[in-house]
């Protein structure tokens, strides 16, 4: 038995992270598995050498990608050339499906090359007509939550759930709270406040002014309040240009120059050090819920894709934790409601009452398979048993 050739493609920081999780089981279940493709610092630290900066792919809204989209098709070609020609045993995209699917979709023409999708299409909030147009060039589906299987089966293909590699991440411990909170001169902090203002710089230009003034009203009332920023390393600039506008001085962690190791474990300790989070939704729901950090959370679009989006939307939430739980106990703020006052009004309920998300929180961490084997390598696991 020859090698277990392996090509991946990931196009932002939350597909990194499960992409790197899948290659460390896969590592741990084929030792001789070499891998090739597209991902981000995580998955390079786990041996990848990516064709191109993931952060290209890191688009997101309908004004952020029409400006680069021959690059963007220039890219998908280029990156379905490089999987028909190196002949991988499996080509797993991750998520990003407006770049991934159209890879996978180039490869199934050219070869006959096996497609897994890691990440199932959220055809139960909007669009429900994807899962059918993706099973003509996806053969197996790599599901986050136990509820999205009979979704993809519907439609003829094979699909595993492996649960979420937030479910059972590591959490600091009290004393690397306390640890972080001294280093970065925060002992005295009450409340903590972690801020994300996103992960792409369409996201931090949106959501960072109205933070700032969210914050800004909310130290008034809270004279001992403090702030935390960790920066993804894509936008990590973008951040620092933006706090310096925000009326009040925040706390930046920079995880750049650090090892993947101690970057994870800072990240880690700013999450569980923090009382409370506001947020920009998406997969971070899940990091804060494995903290235990309760949060408010928020999300802009541009104009046009303000209007359009949530007409298409056929749920009334997309926070992770209230979709999980089935609950709203997670306060969110969307497109016309994501406003300085509507914010506000929801963090100084939470300041007040952070316990309330205790208990989704724990739930979600259950349901996604926390204290079982490791999401990475059921997710490995799984592509090995269909190959």
């Amino acid at each position: 038995m020859g090698a277990l050739k392996v090509f991946l493609v990931a196009g932002e920081p939350s597909g990194d992270a499960l992409g790197a999780a899948l290659m460390a089981g896969l590592k741990q279940l084929r030792p001789d598995v070499v891998f090739a493709g597209i991902g981000g610092p995580l998955m390079e630290a786990q041996g990848m050498t990516s064709q191109f900066d993931m952060s290209e792919l890191s688009l997101m809204g309908i004004a952020e990608v029409l400006p680069k989209y021959f690059h963007l098709k220039r890219r998908i070609a280029e990156t379905a050339d490089a999987v028909i020609g190196q002949q991988p045993d499996v080509l797993i995209t991750i998520d990003s499906p407006d770049f991934c699917l159209r890879v996978a979709k180039l490869v199934k023409a050219g070869s006959d090359i096996r497609t897994v999708h890691y990440v199932a299409p959220t055809v139960w909030a909007w669009r429900p007509g994807r899962a059918k147009k993706m099973a003509r060039m996806i053969d197996h589906v790599l599901a986050l939550f136990p509820f999205e299987p009979p979704y993809m089966e519907a439609e003829g293909m094979a699909c595993d759930f492996v649960g979420h590699p937030a479910a059972n991440a590591l959490r600091a411990t009290a004393d690397e709270c306390a640890v972080f909170r001294a280093e970065h001169g925060l002992a005295d902090a009450d409340p903590l406040v972690l801020v994300l203002p996103g992960s792409r710089r369409g996201e931090v230009a949106r959501m960072g002014p109205v933070f700032g003034e969210v914050l800004g009203a909310l130290a008034k009332s809270n004279p001992d309040m403090r702030m935390i920023v960790p920066a993804a390393p894509a936008v990590a600039d973008a951040v620092q240009a933006l706090v310096k506008d925000w009326p009040v001085p925040a706390h930046i962690i920079d995880i750049r120059g650090m090892d993947s190791e101690t970057a994870q474990a800072t990240k880690r300790a700013a999450f569980a050090a923090a009382d409370v989070a506001l947020a920009t939704s998406g997969t971070v729901a899940l990091e804060l819920a494995a903290a235990g950090t309760p949060m408010v959370s928020a999300f802009d679009l541009n104009w046009l894709s303000r209007i359009i989006i949530p007409r298409m939307l056929i749920t009334d939430t997309t926070c992770l934790v209230n979709l999980v739980t089935d609950s709203r106990v997670v306060p969110e703020l969307i497109g016309f409601d994501f406003t300085a006052d509507n914010v506000r009004t929801a963090m100084e309920g939470l300041l007040a009452d952070p316990s309330v998300q205790a208990e989704a929180m724990e739930q979600t961490m259950d349901l996604l398979g926390r204290g079982g084997e490791d999401p990475g390598v059921r997710a490995a696991r799984a592509v090995l048993d269909r190959l």
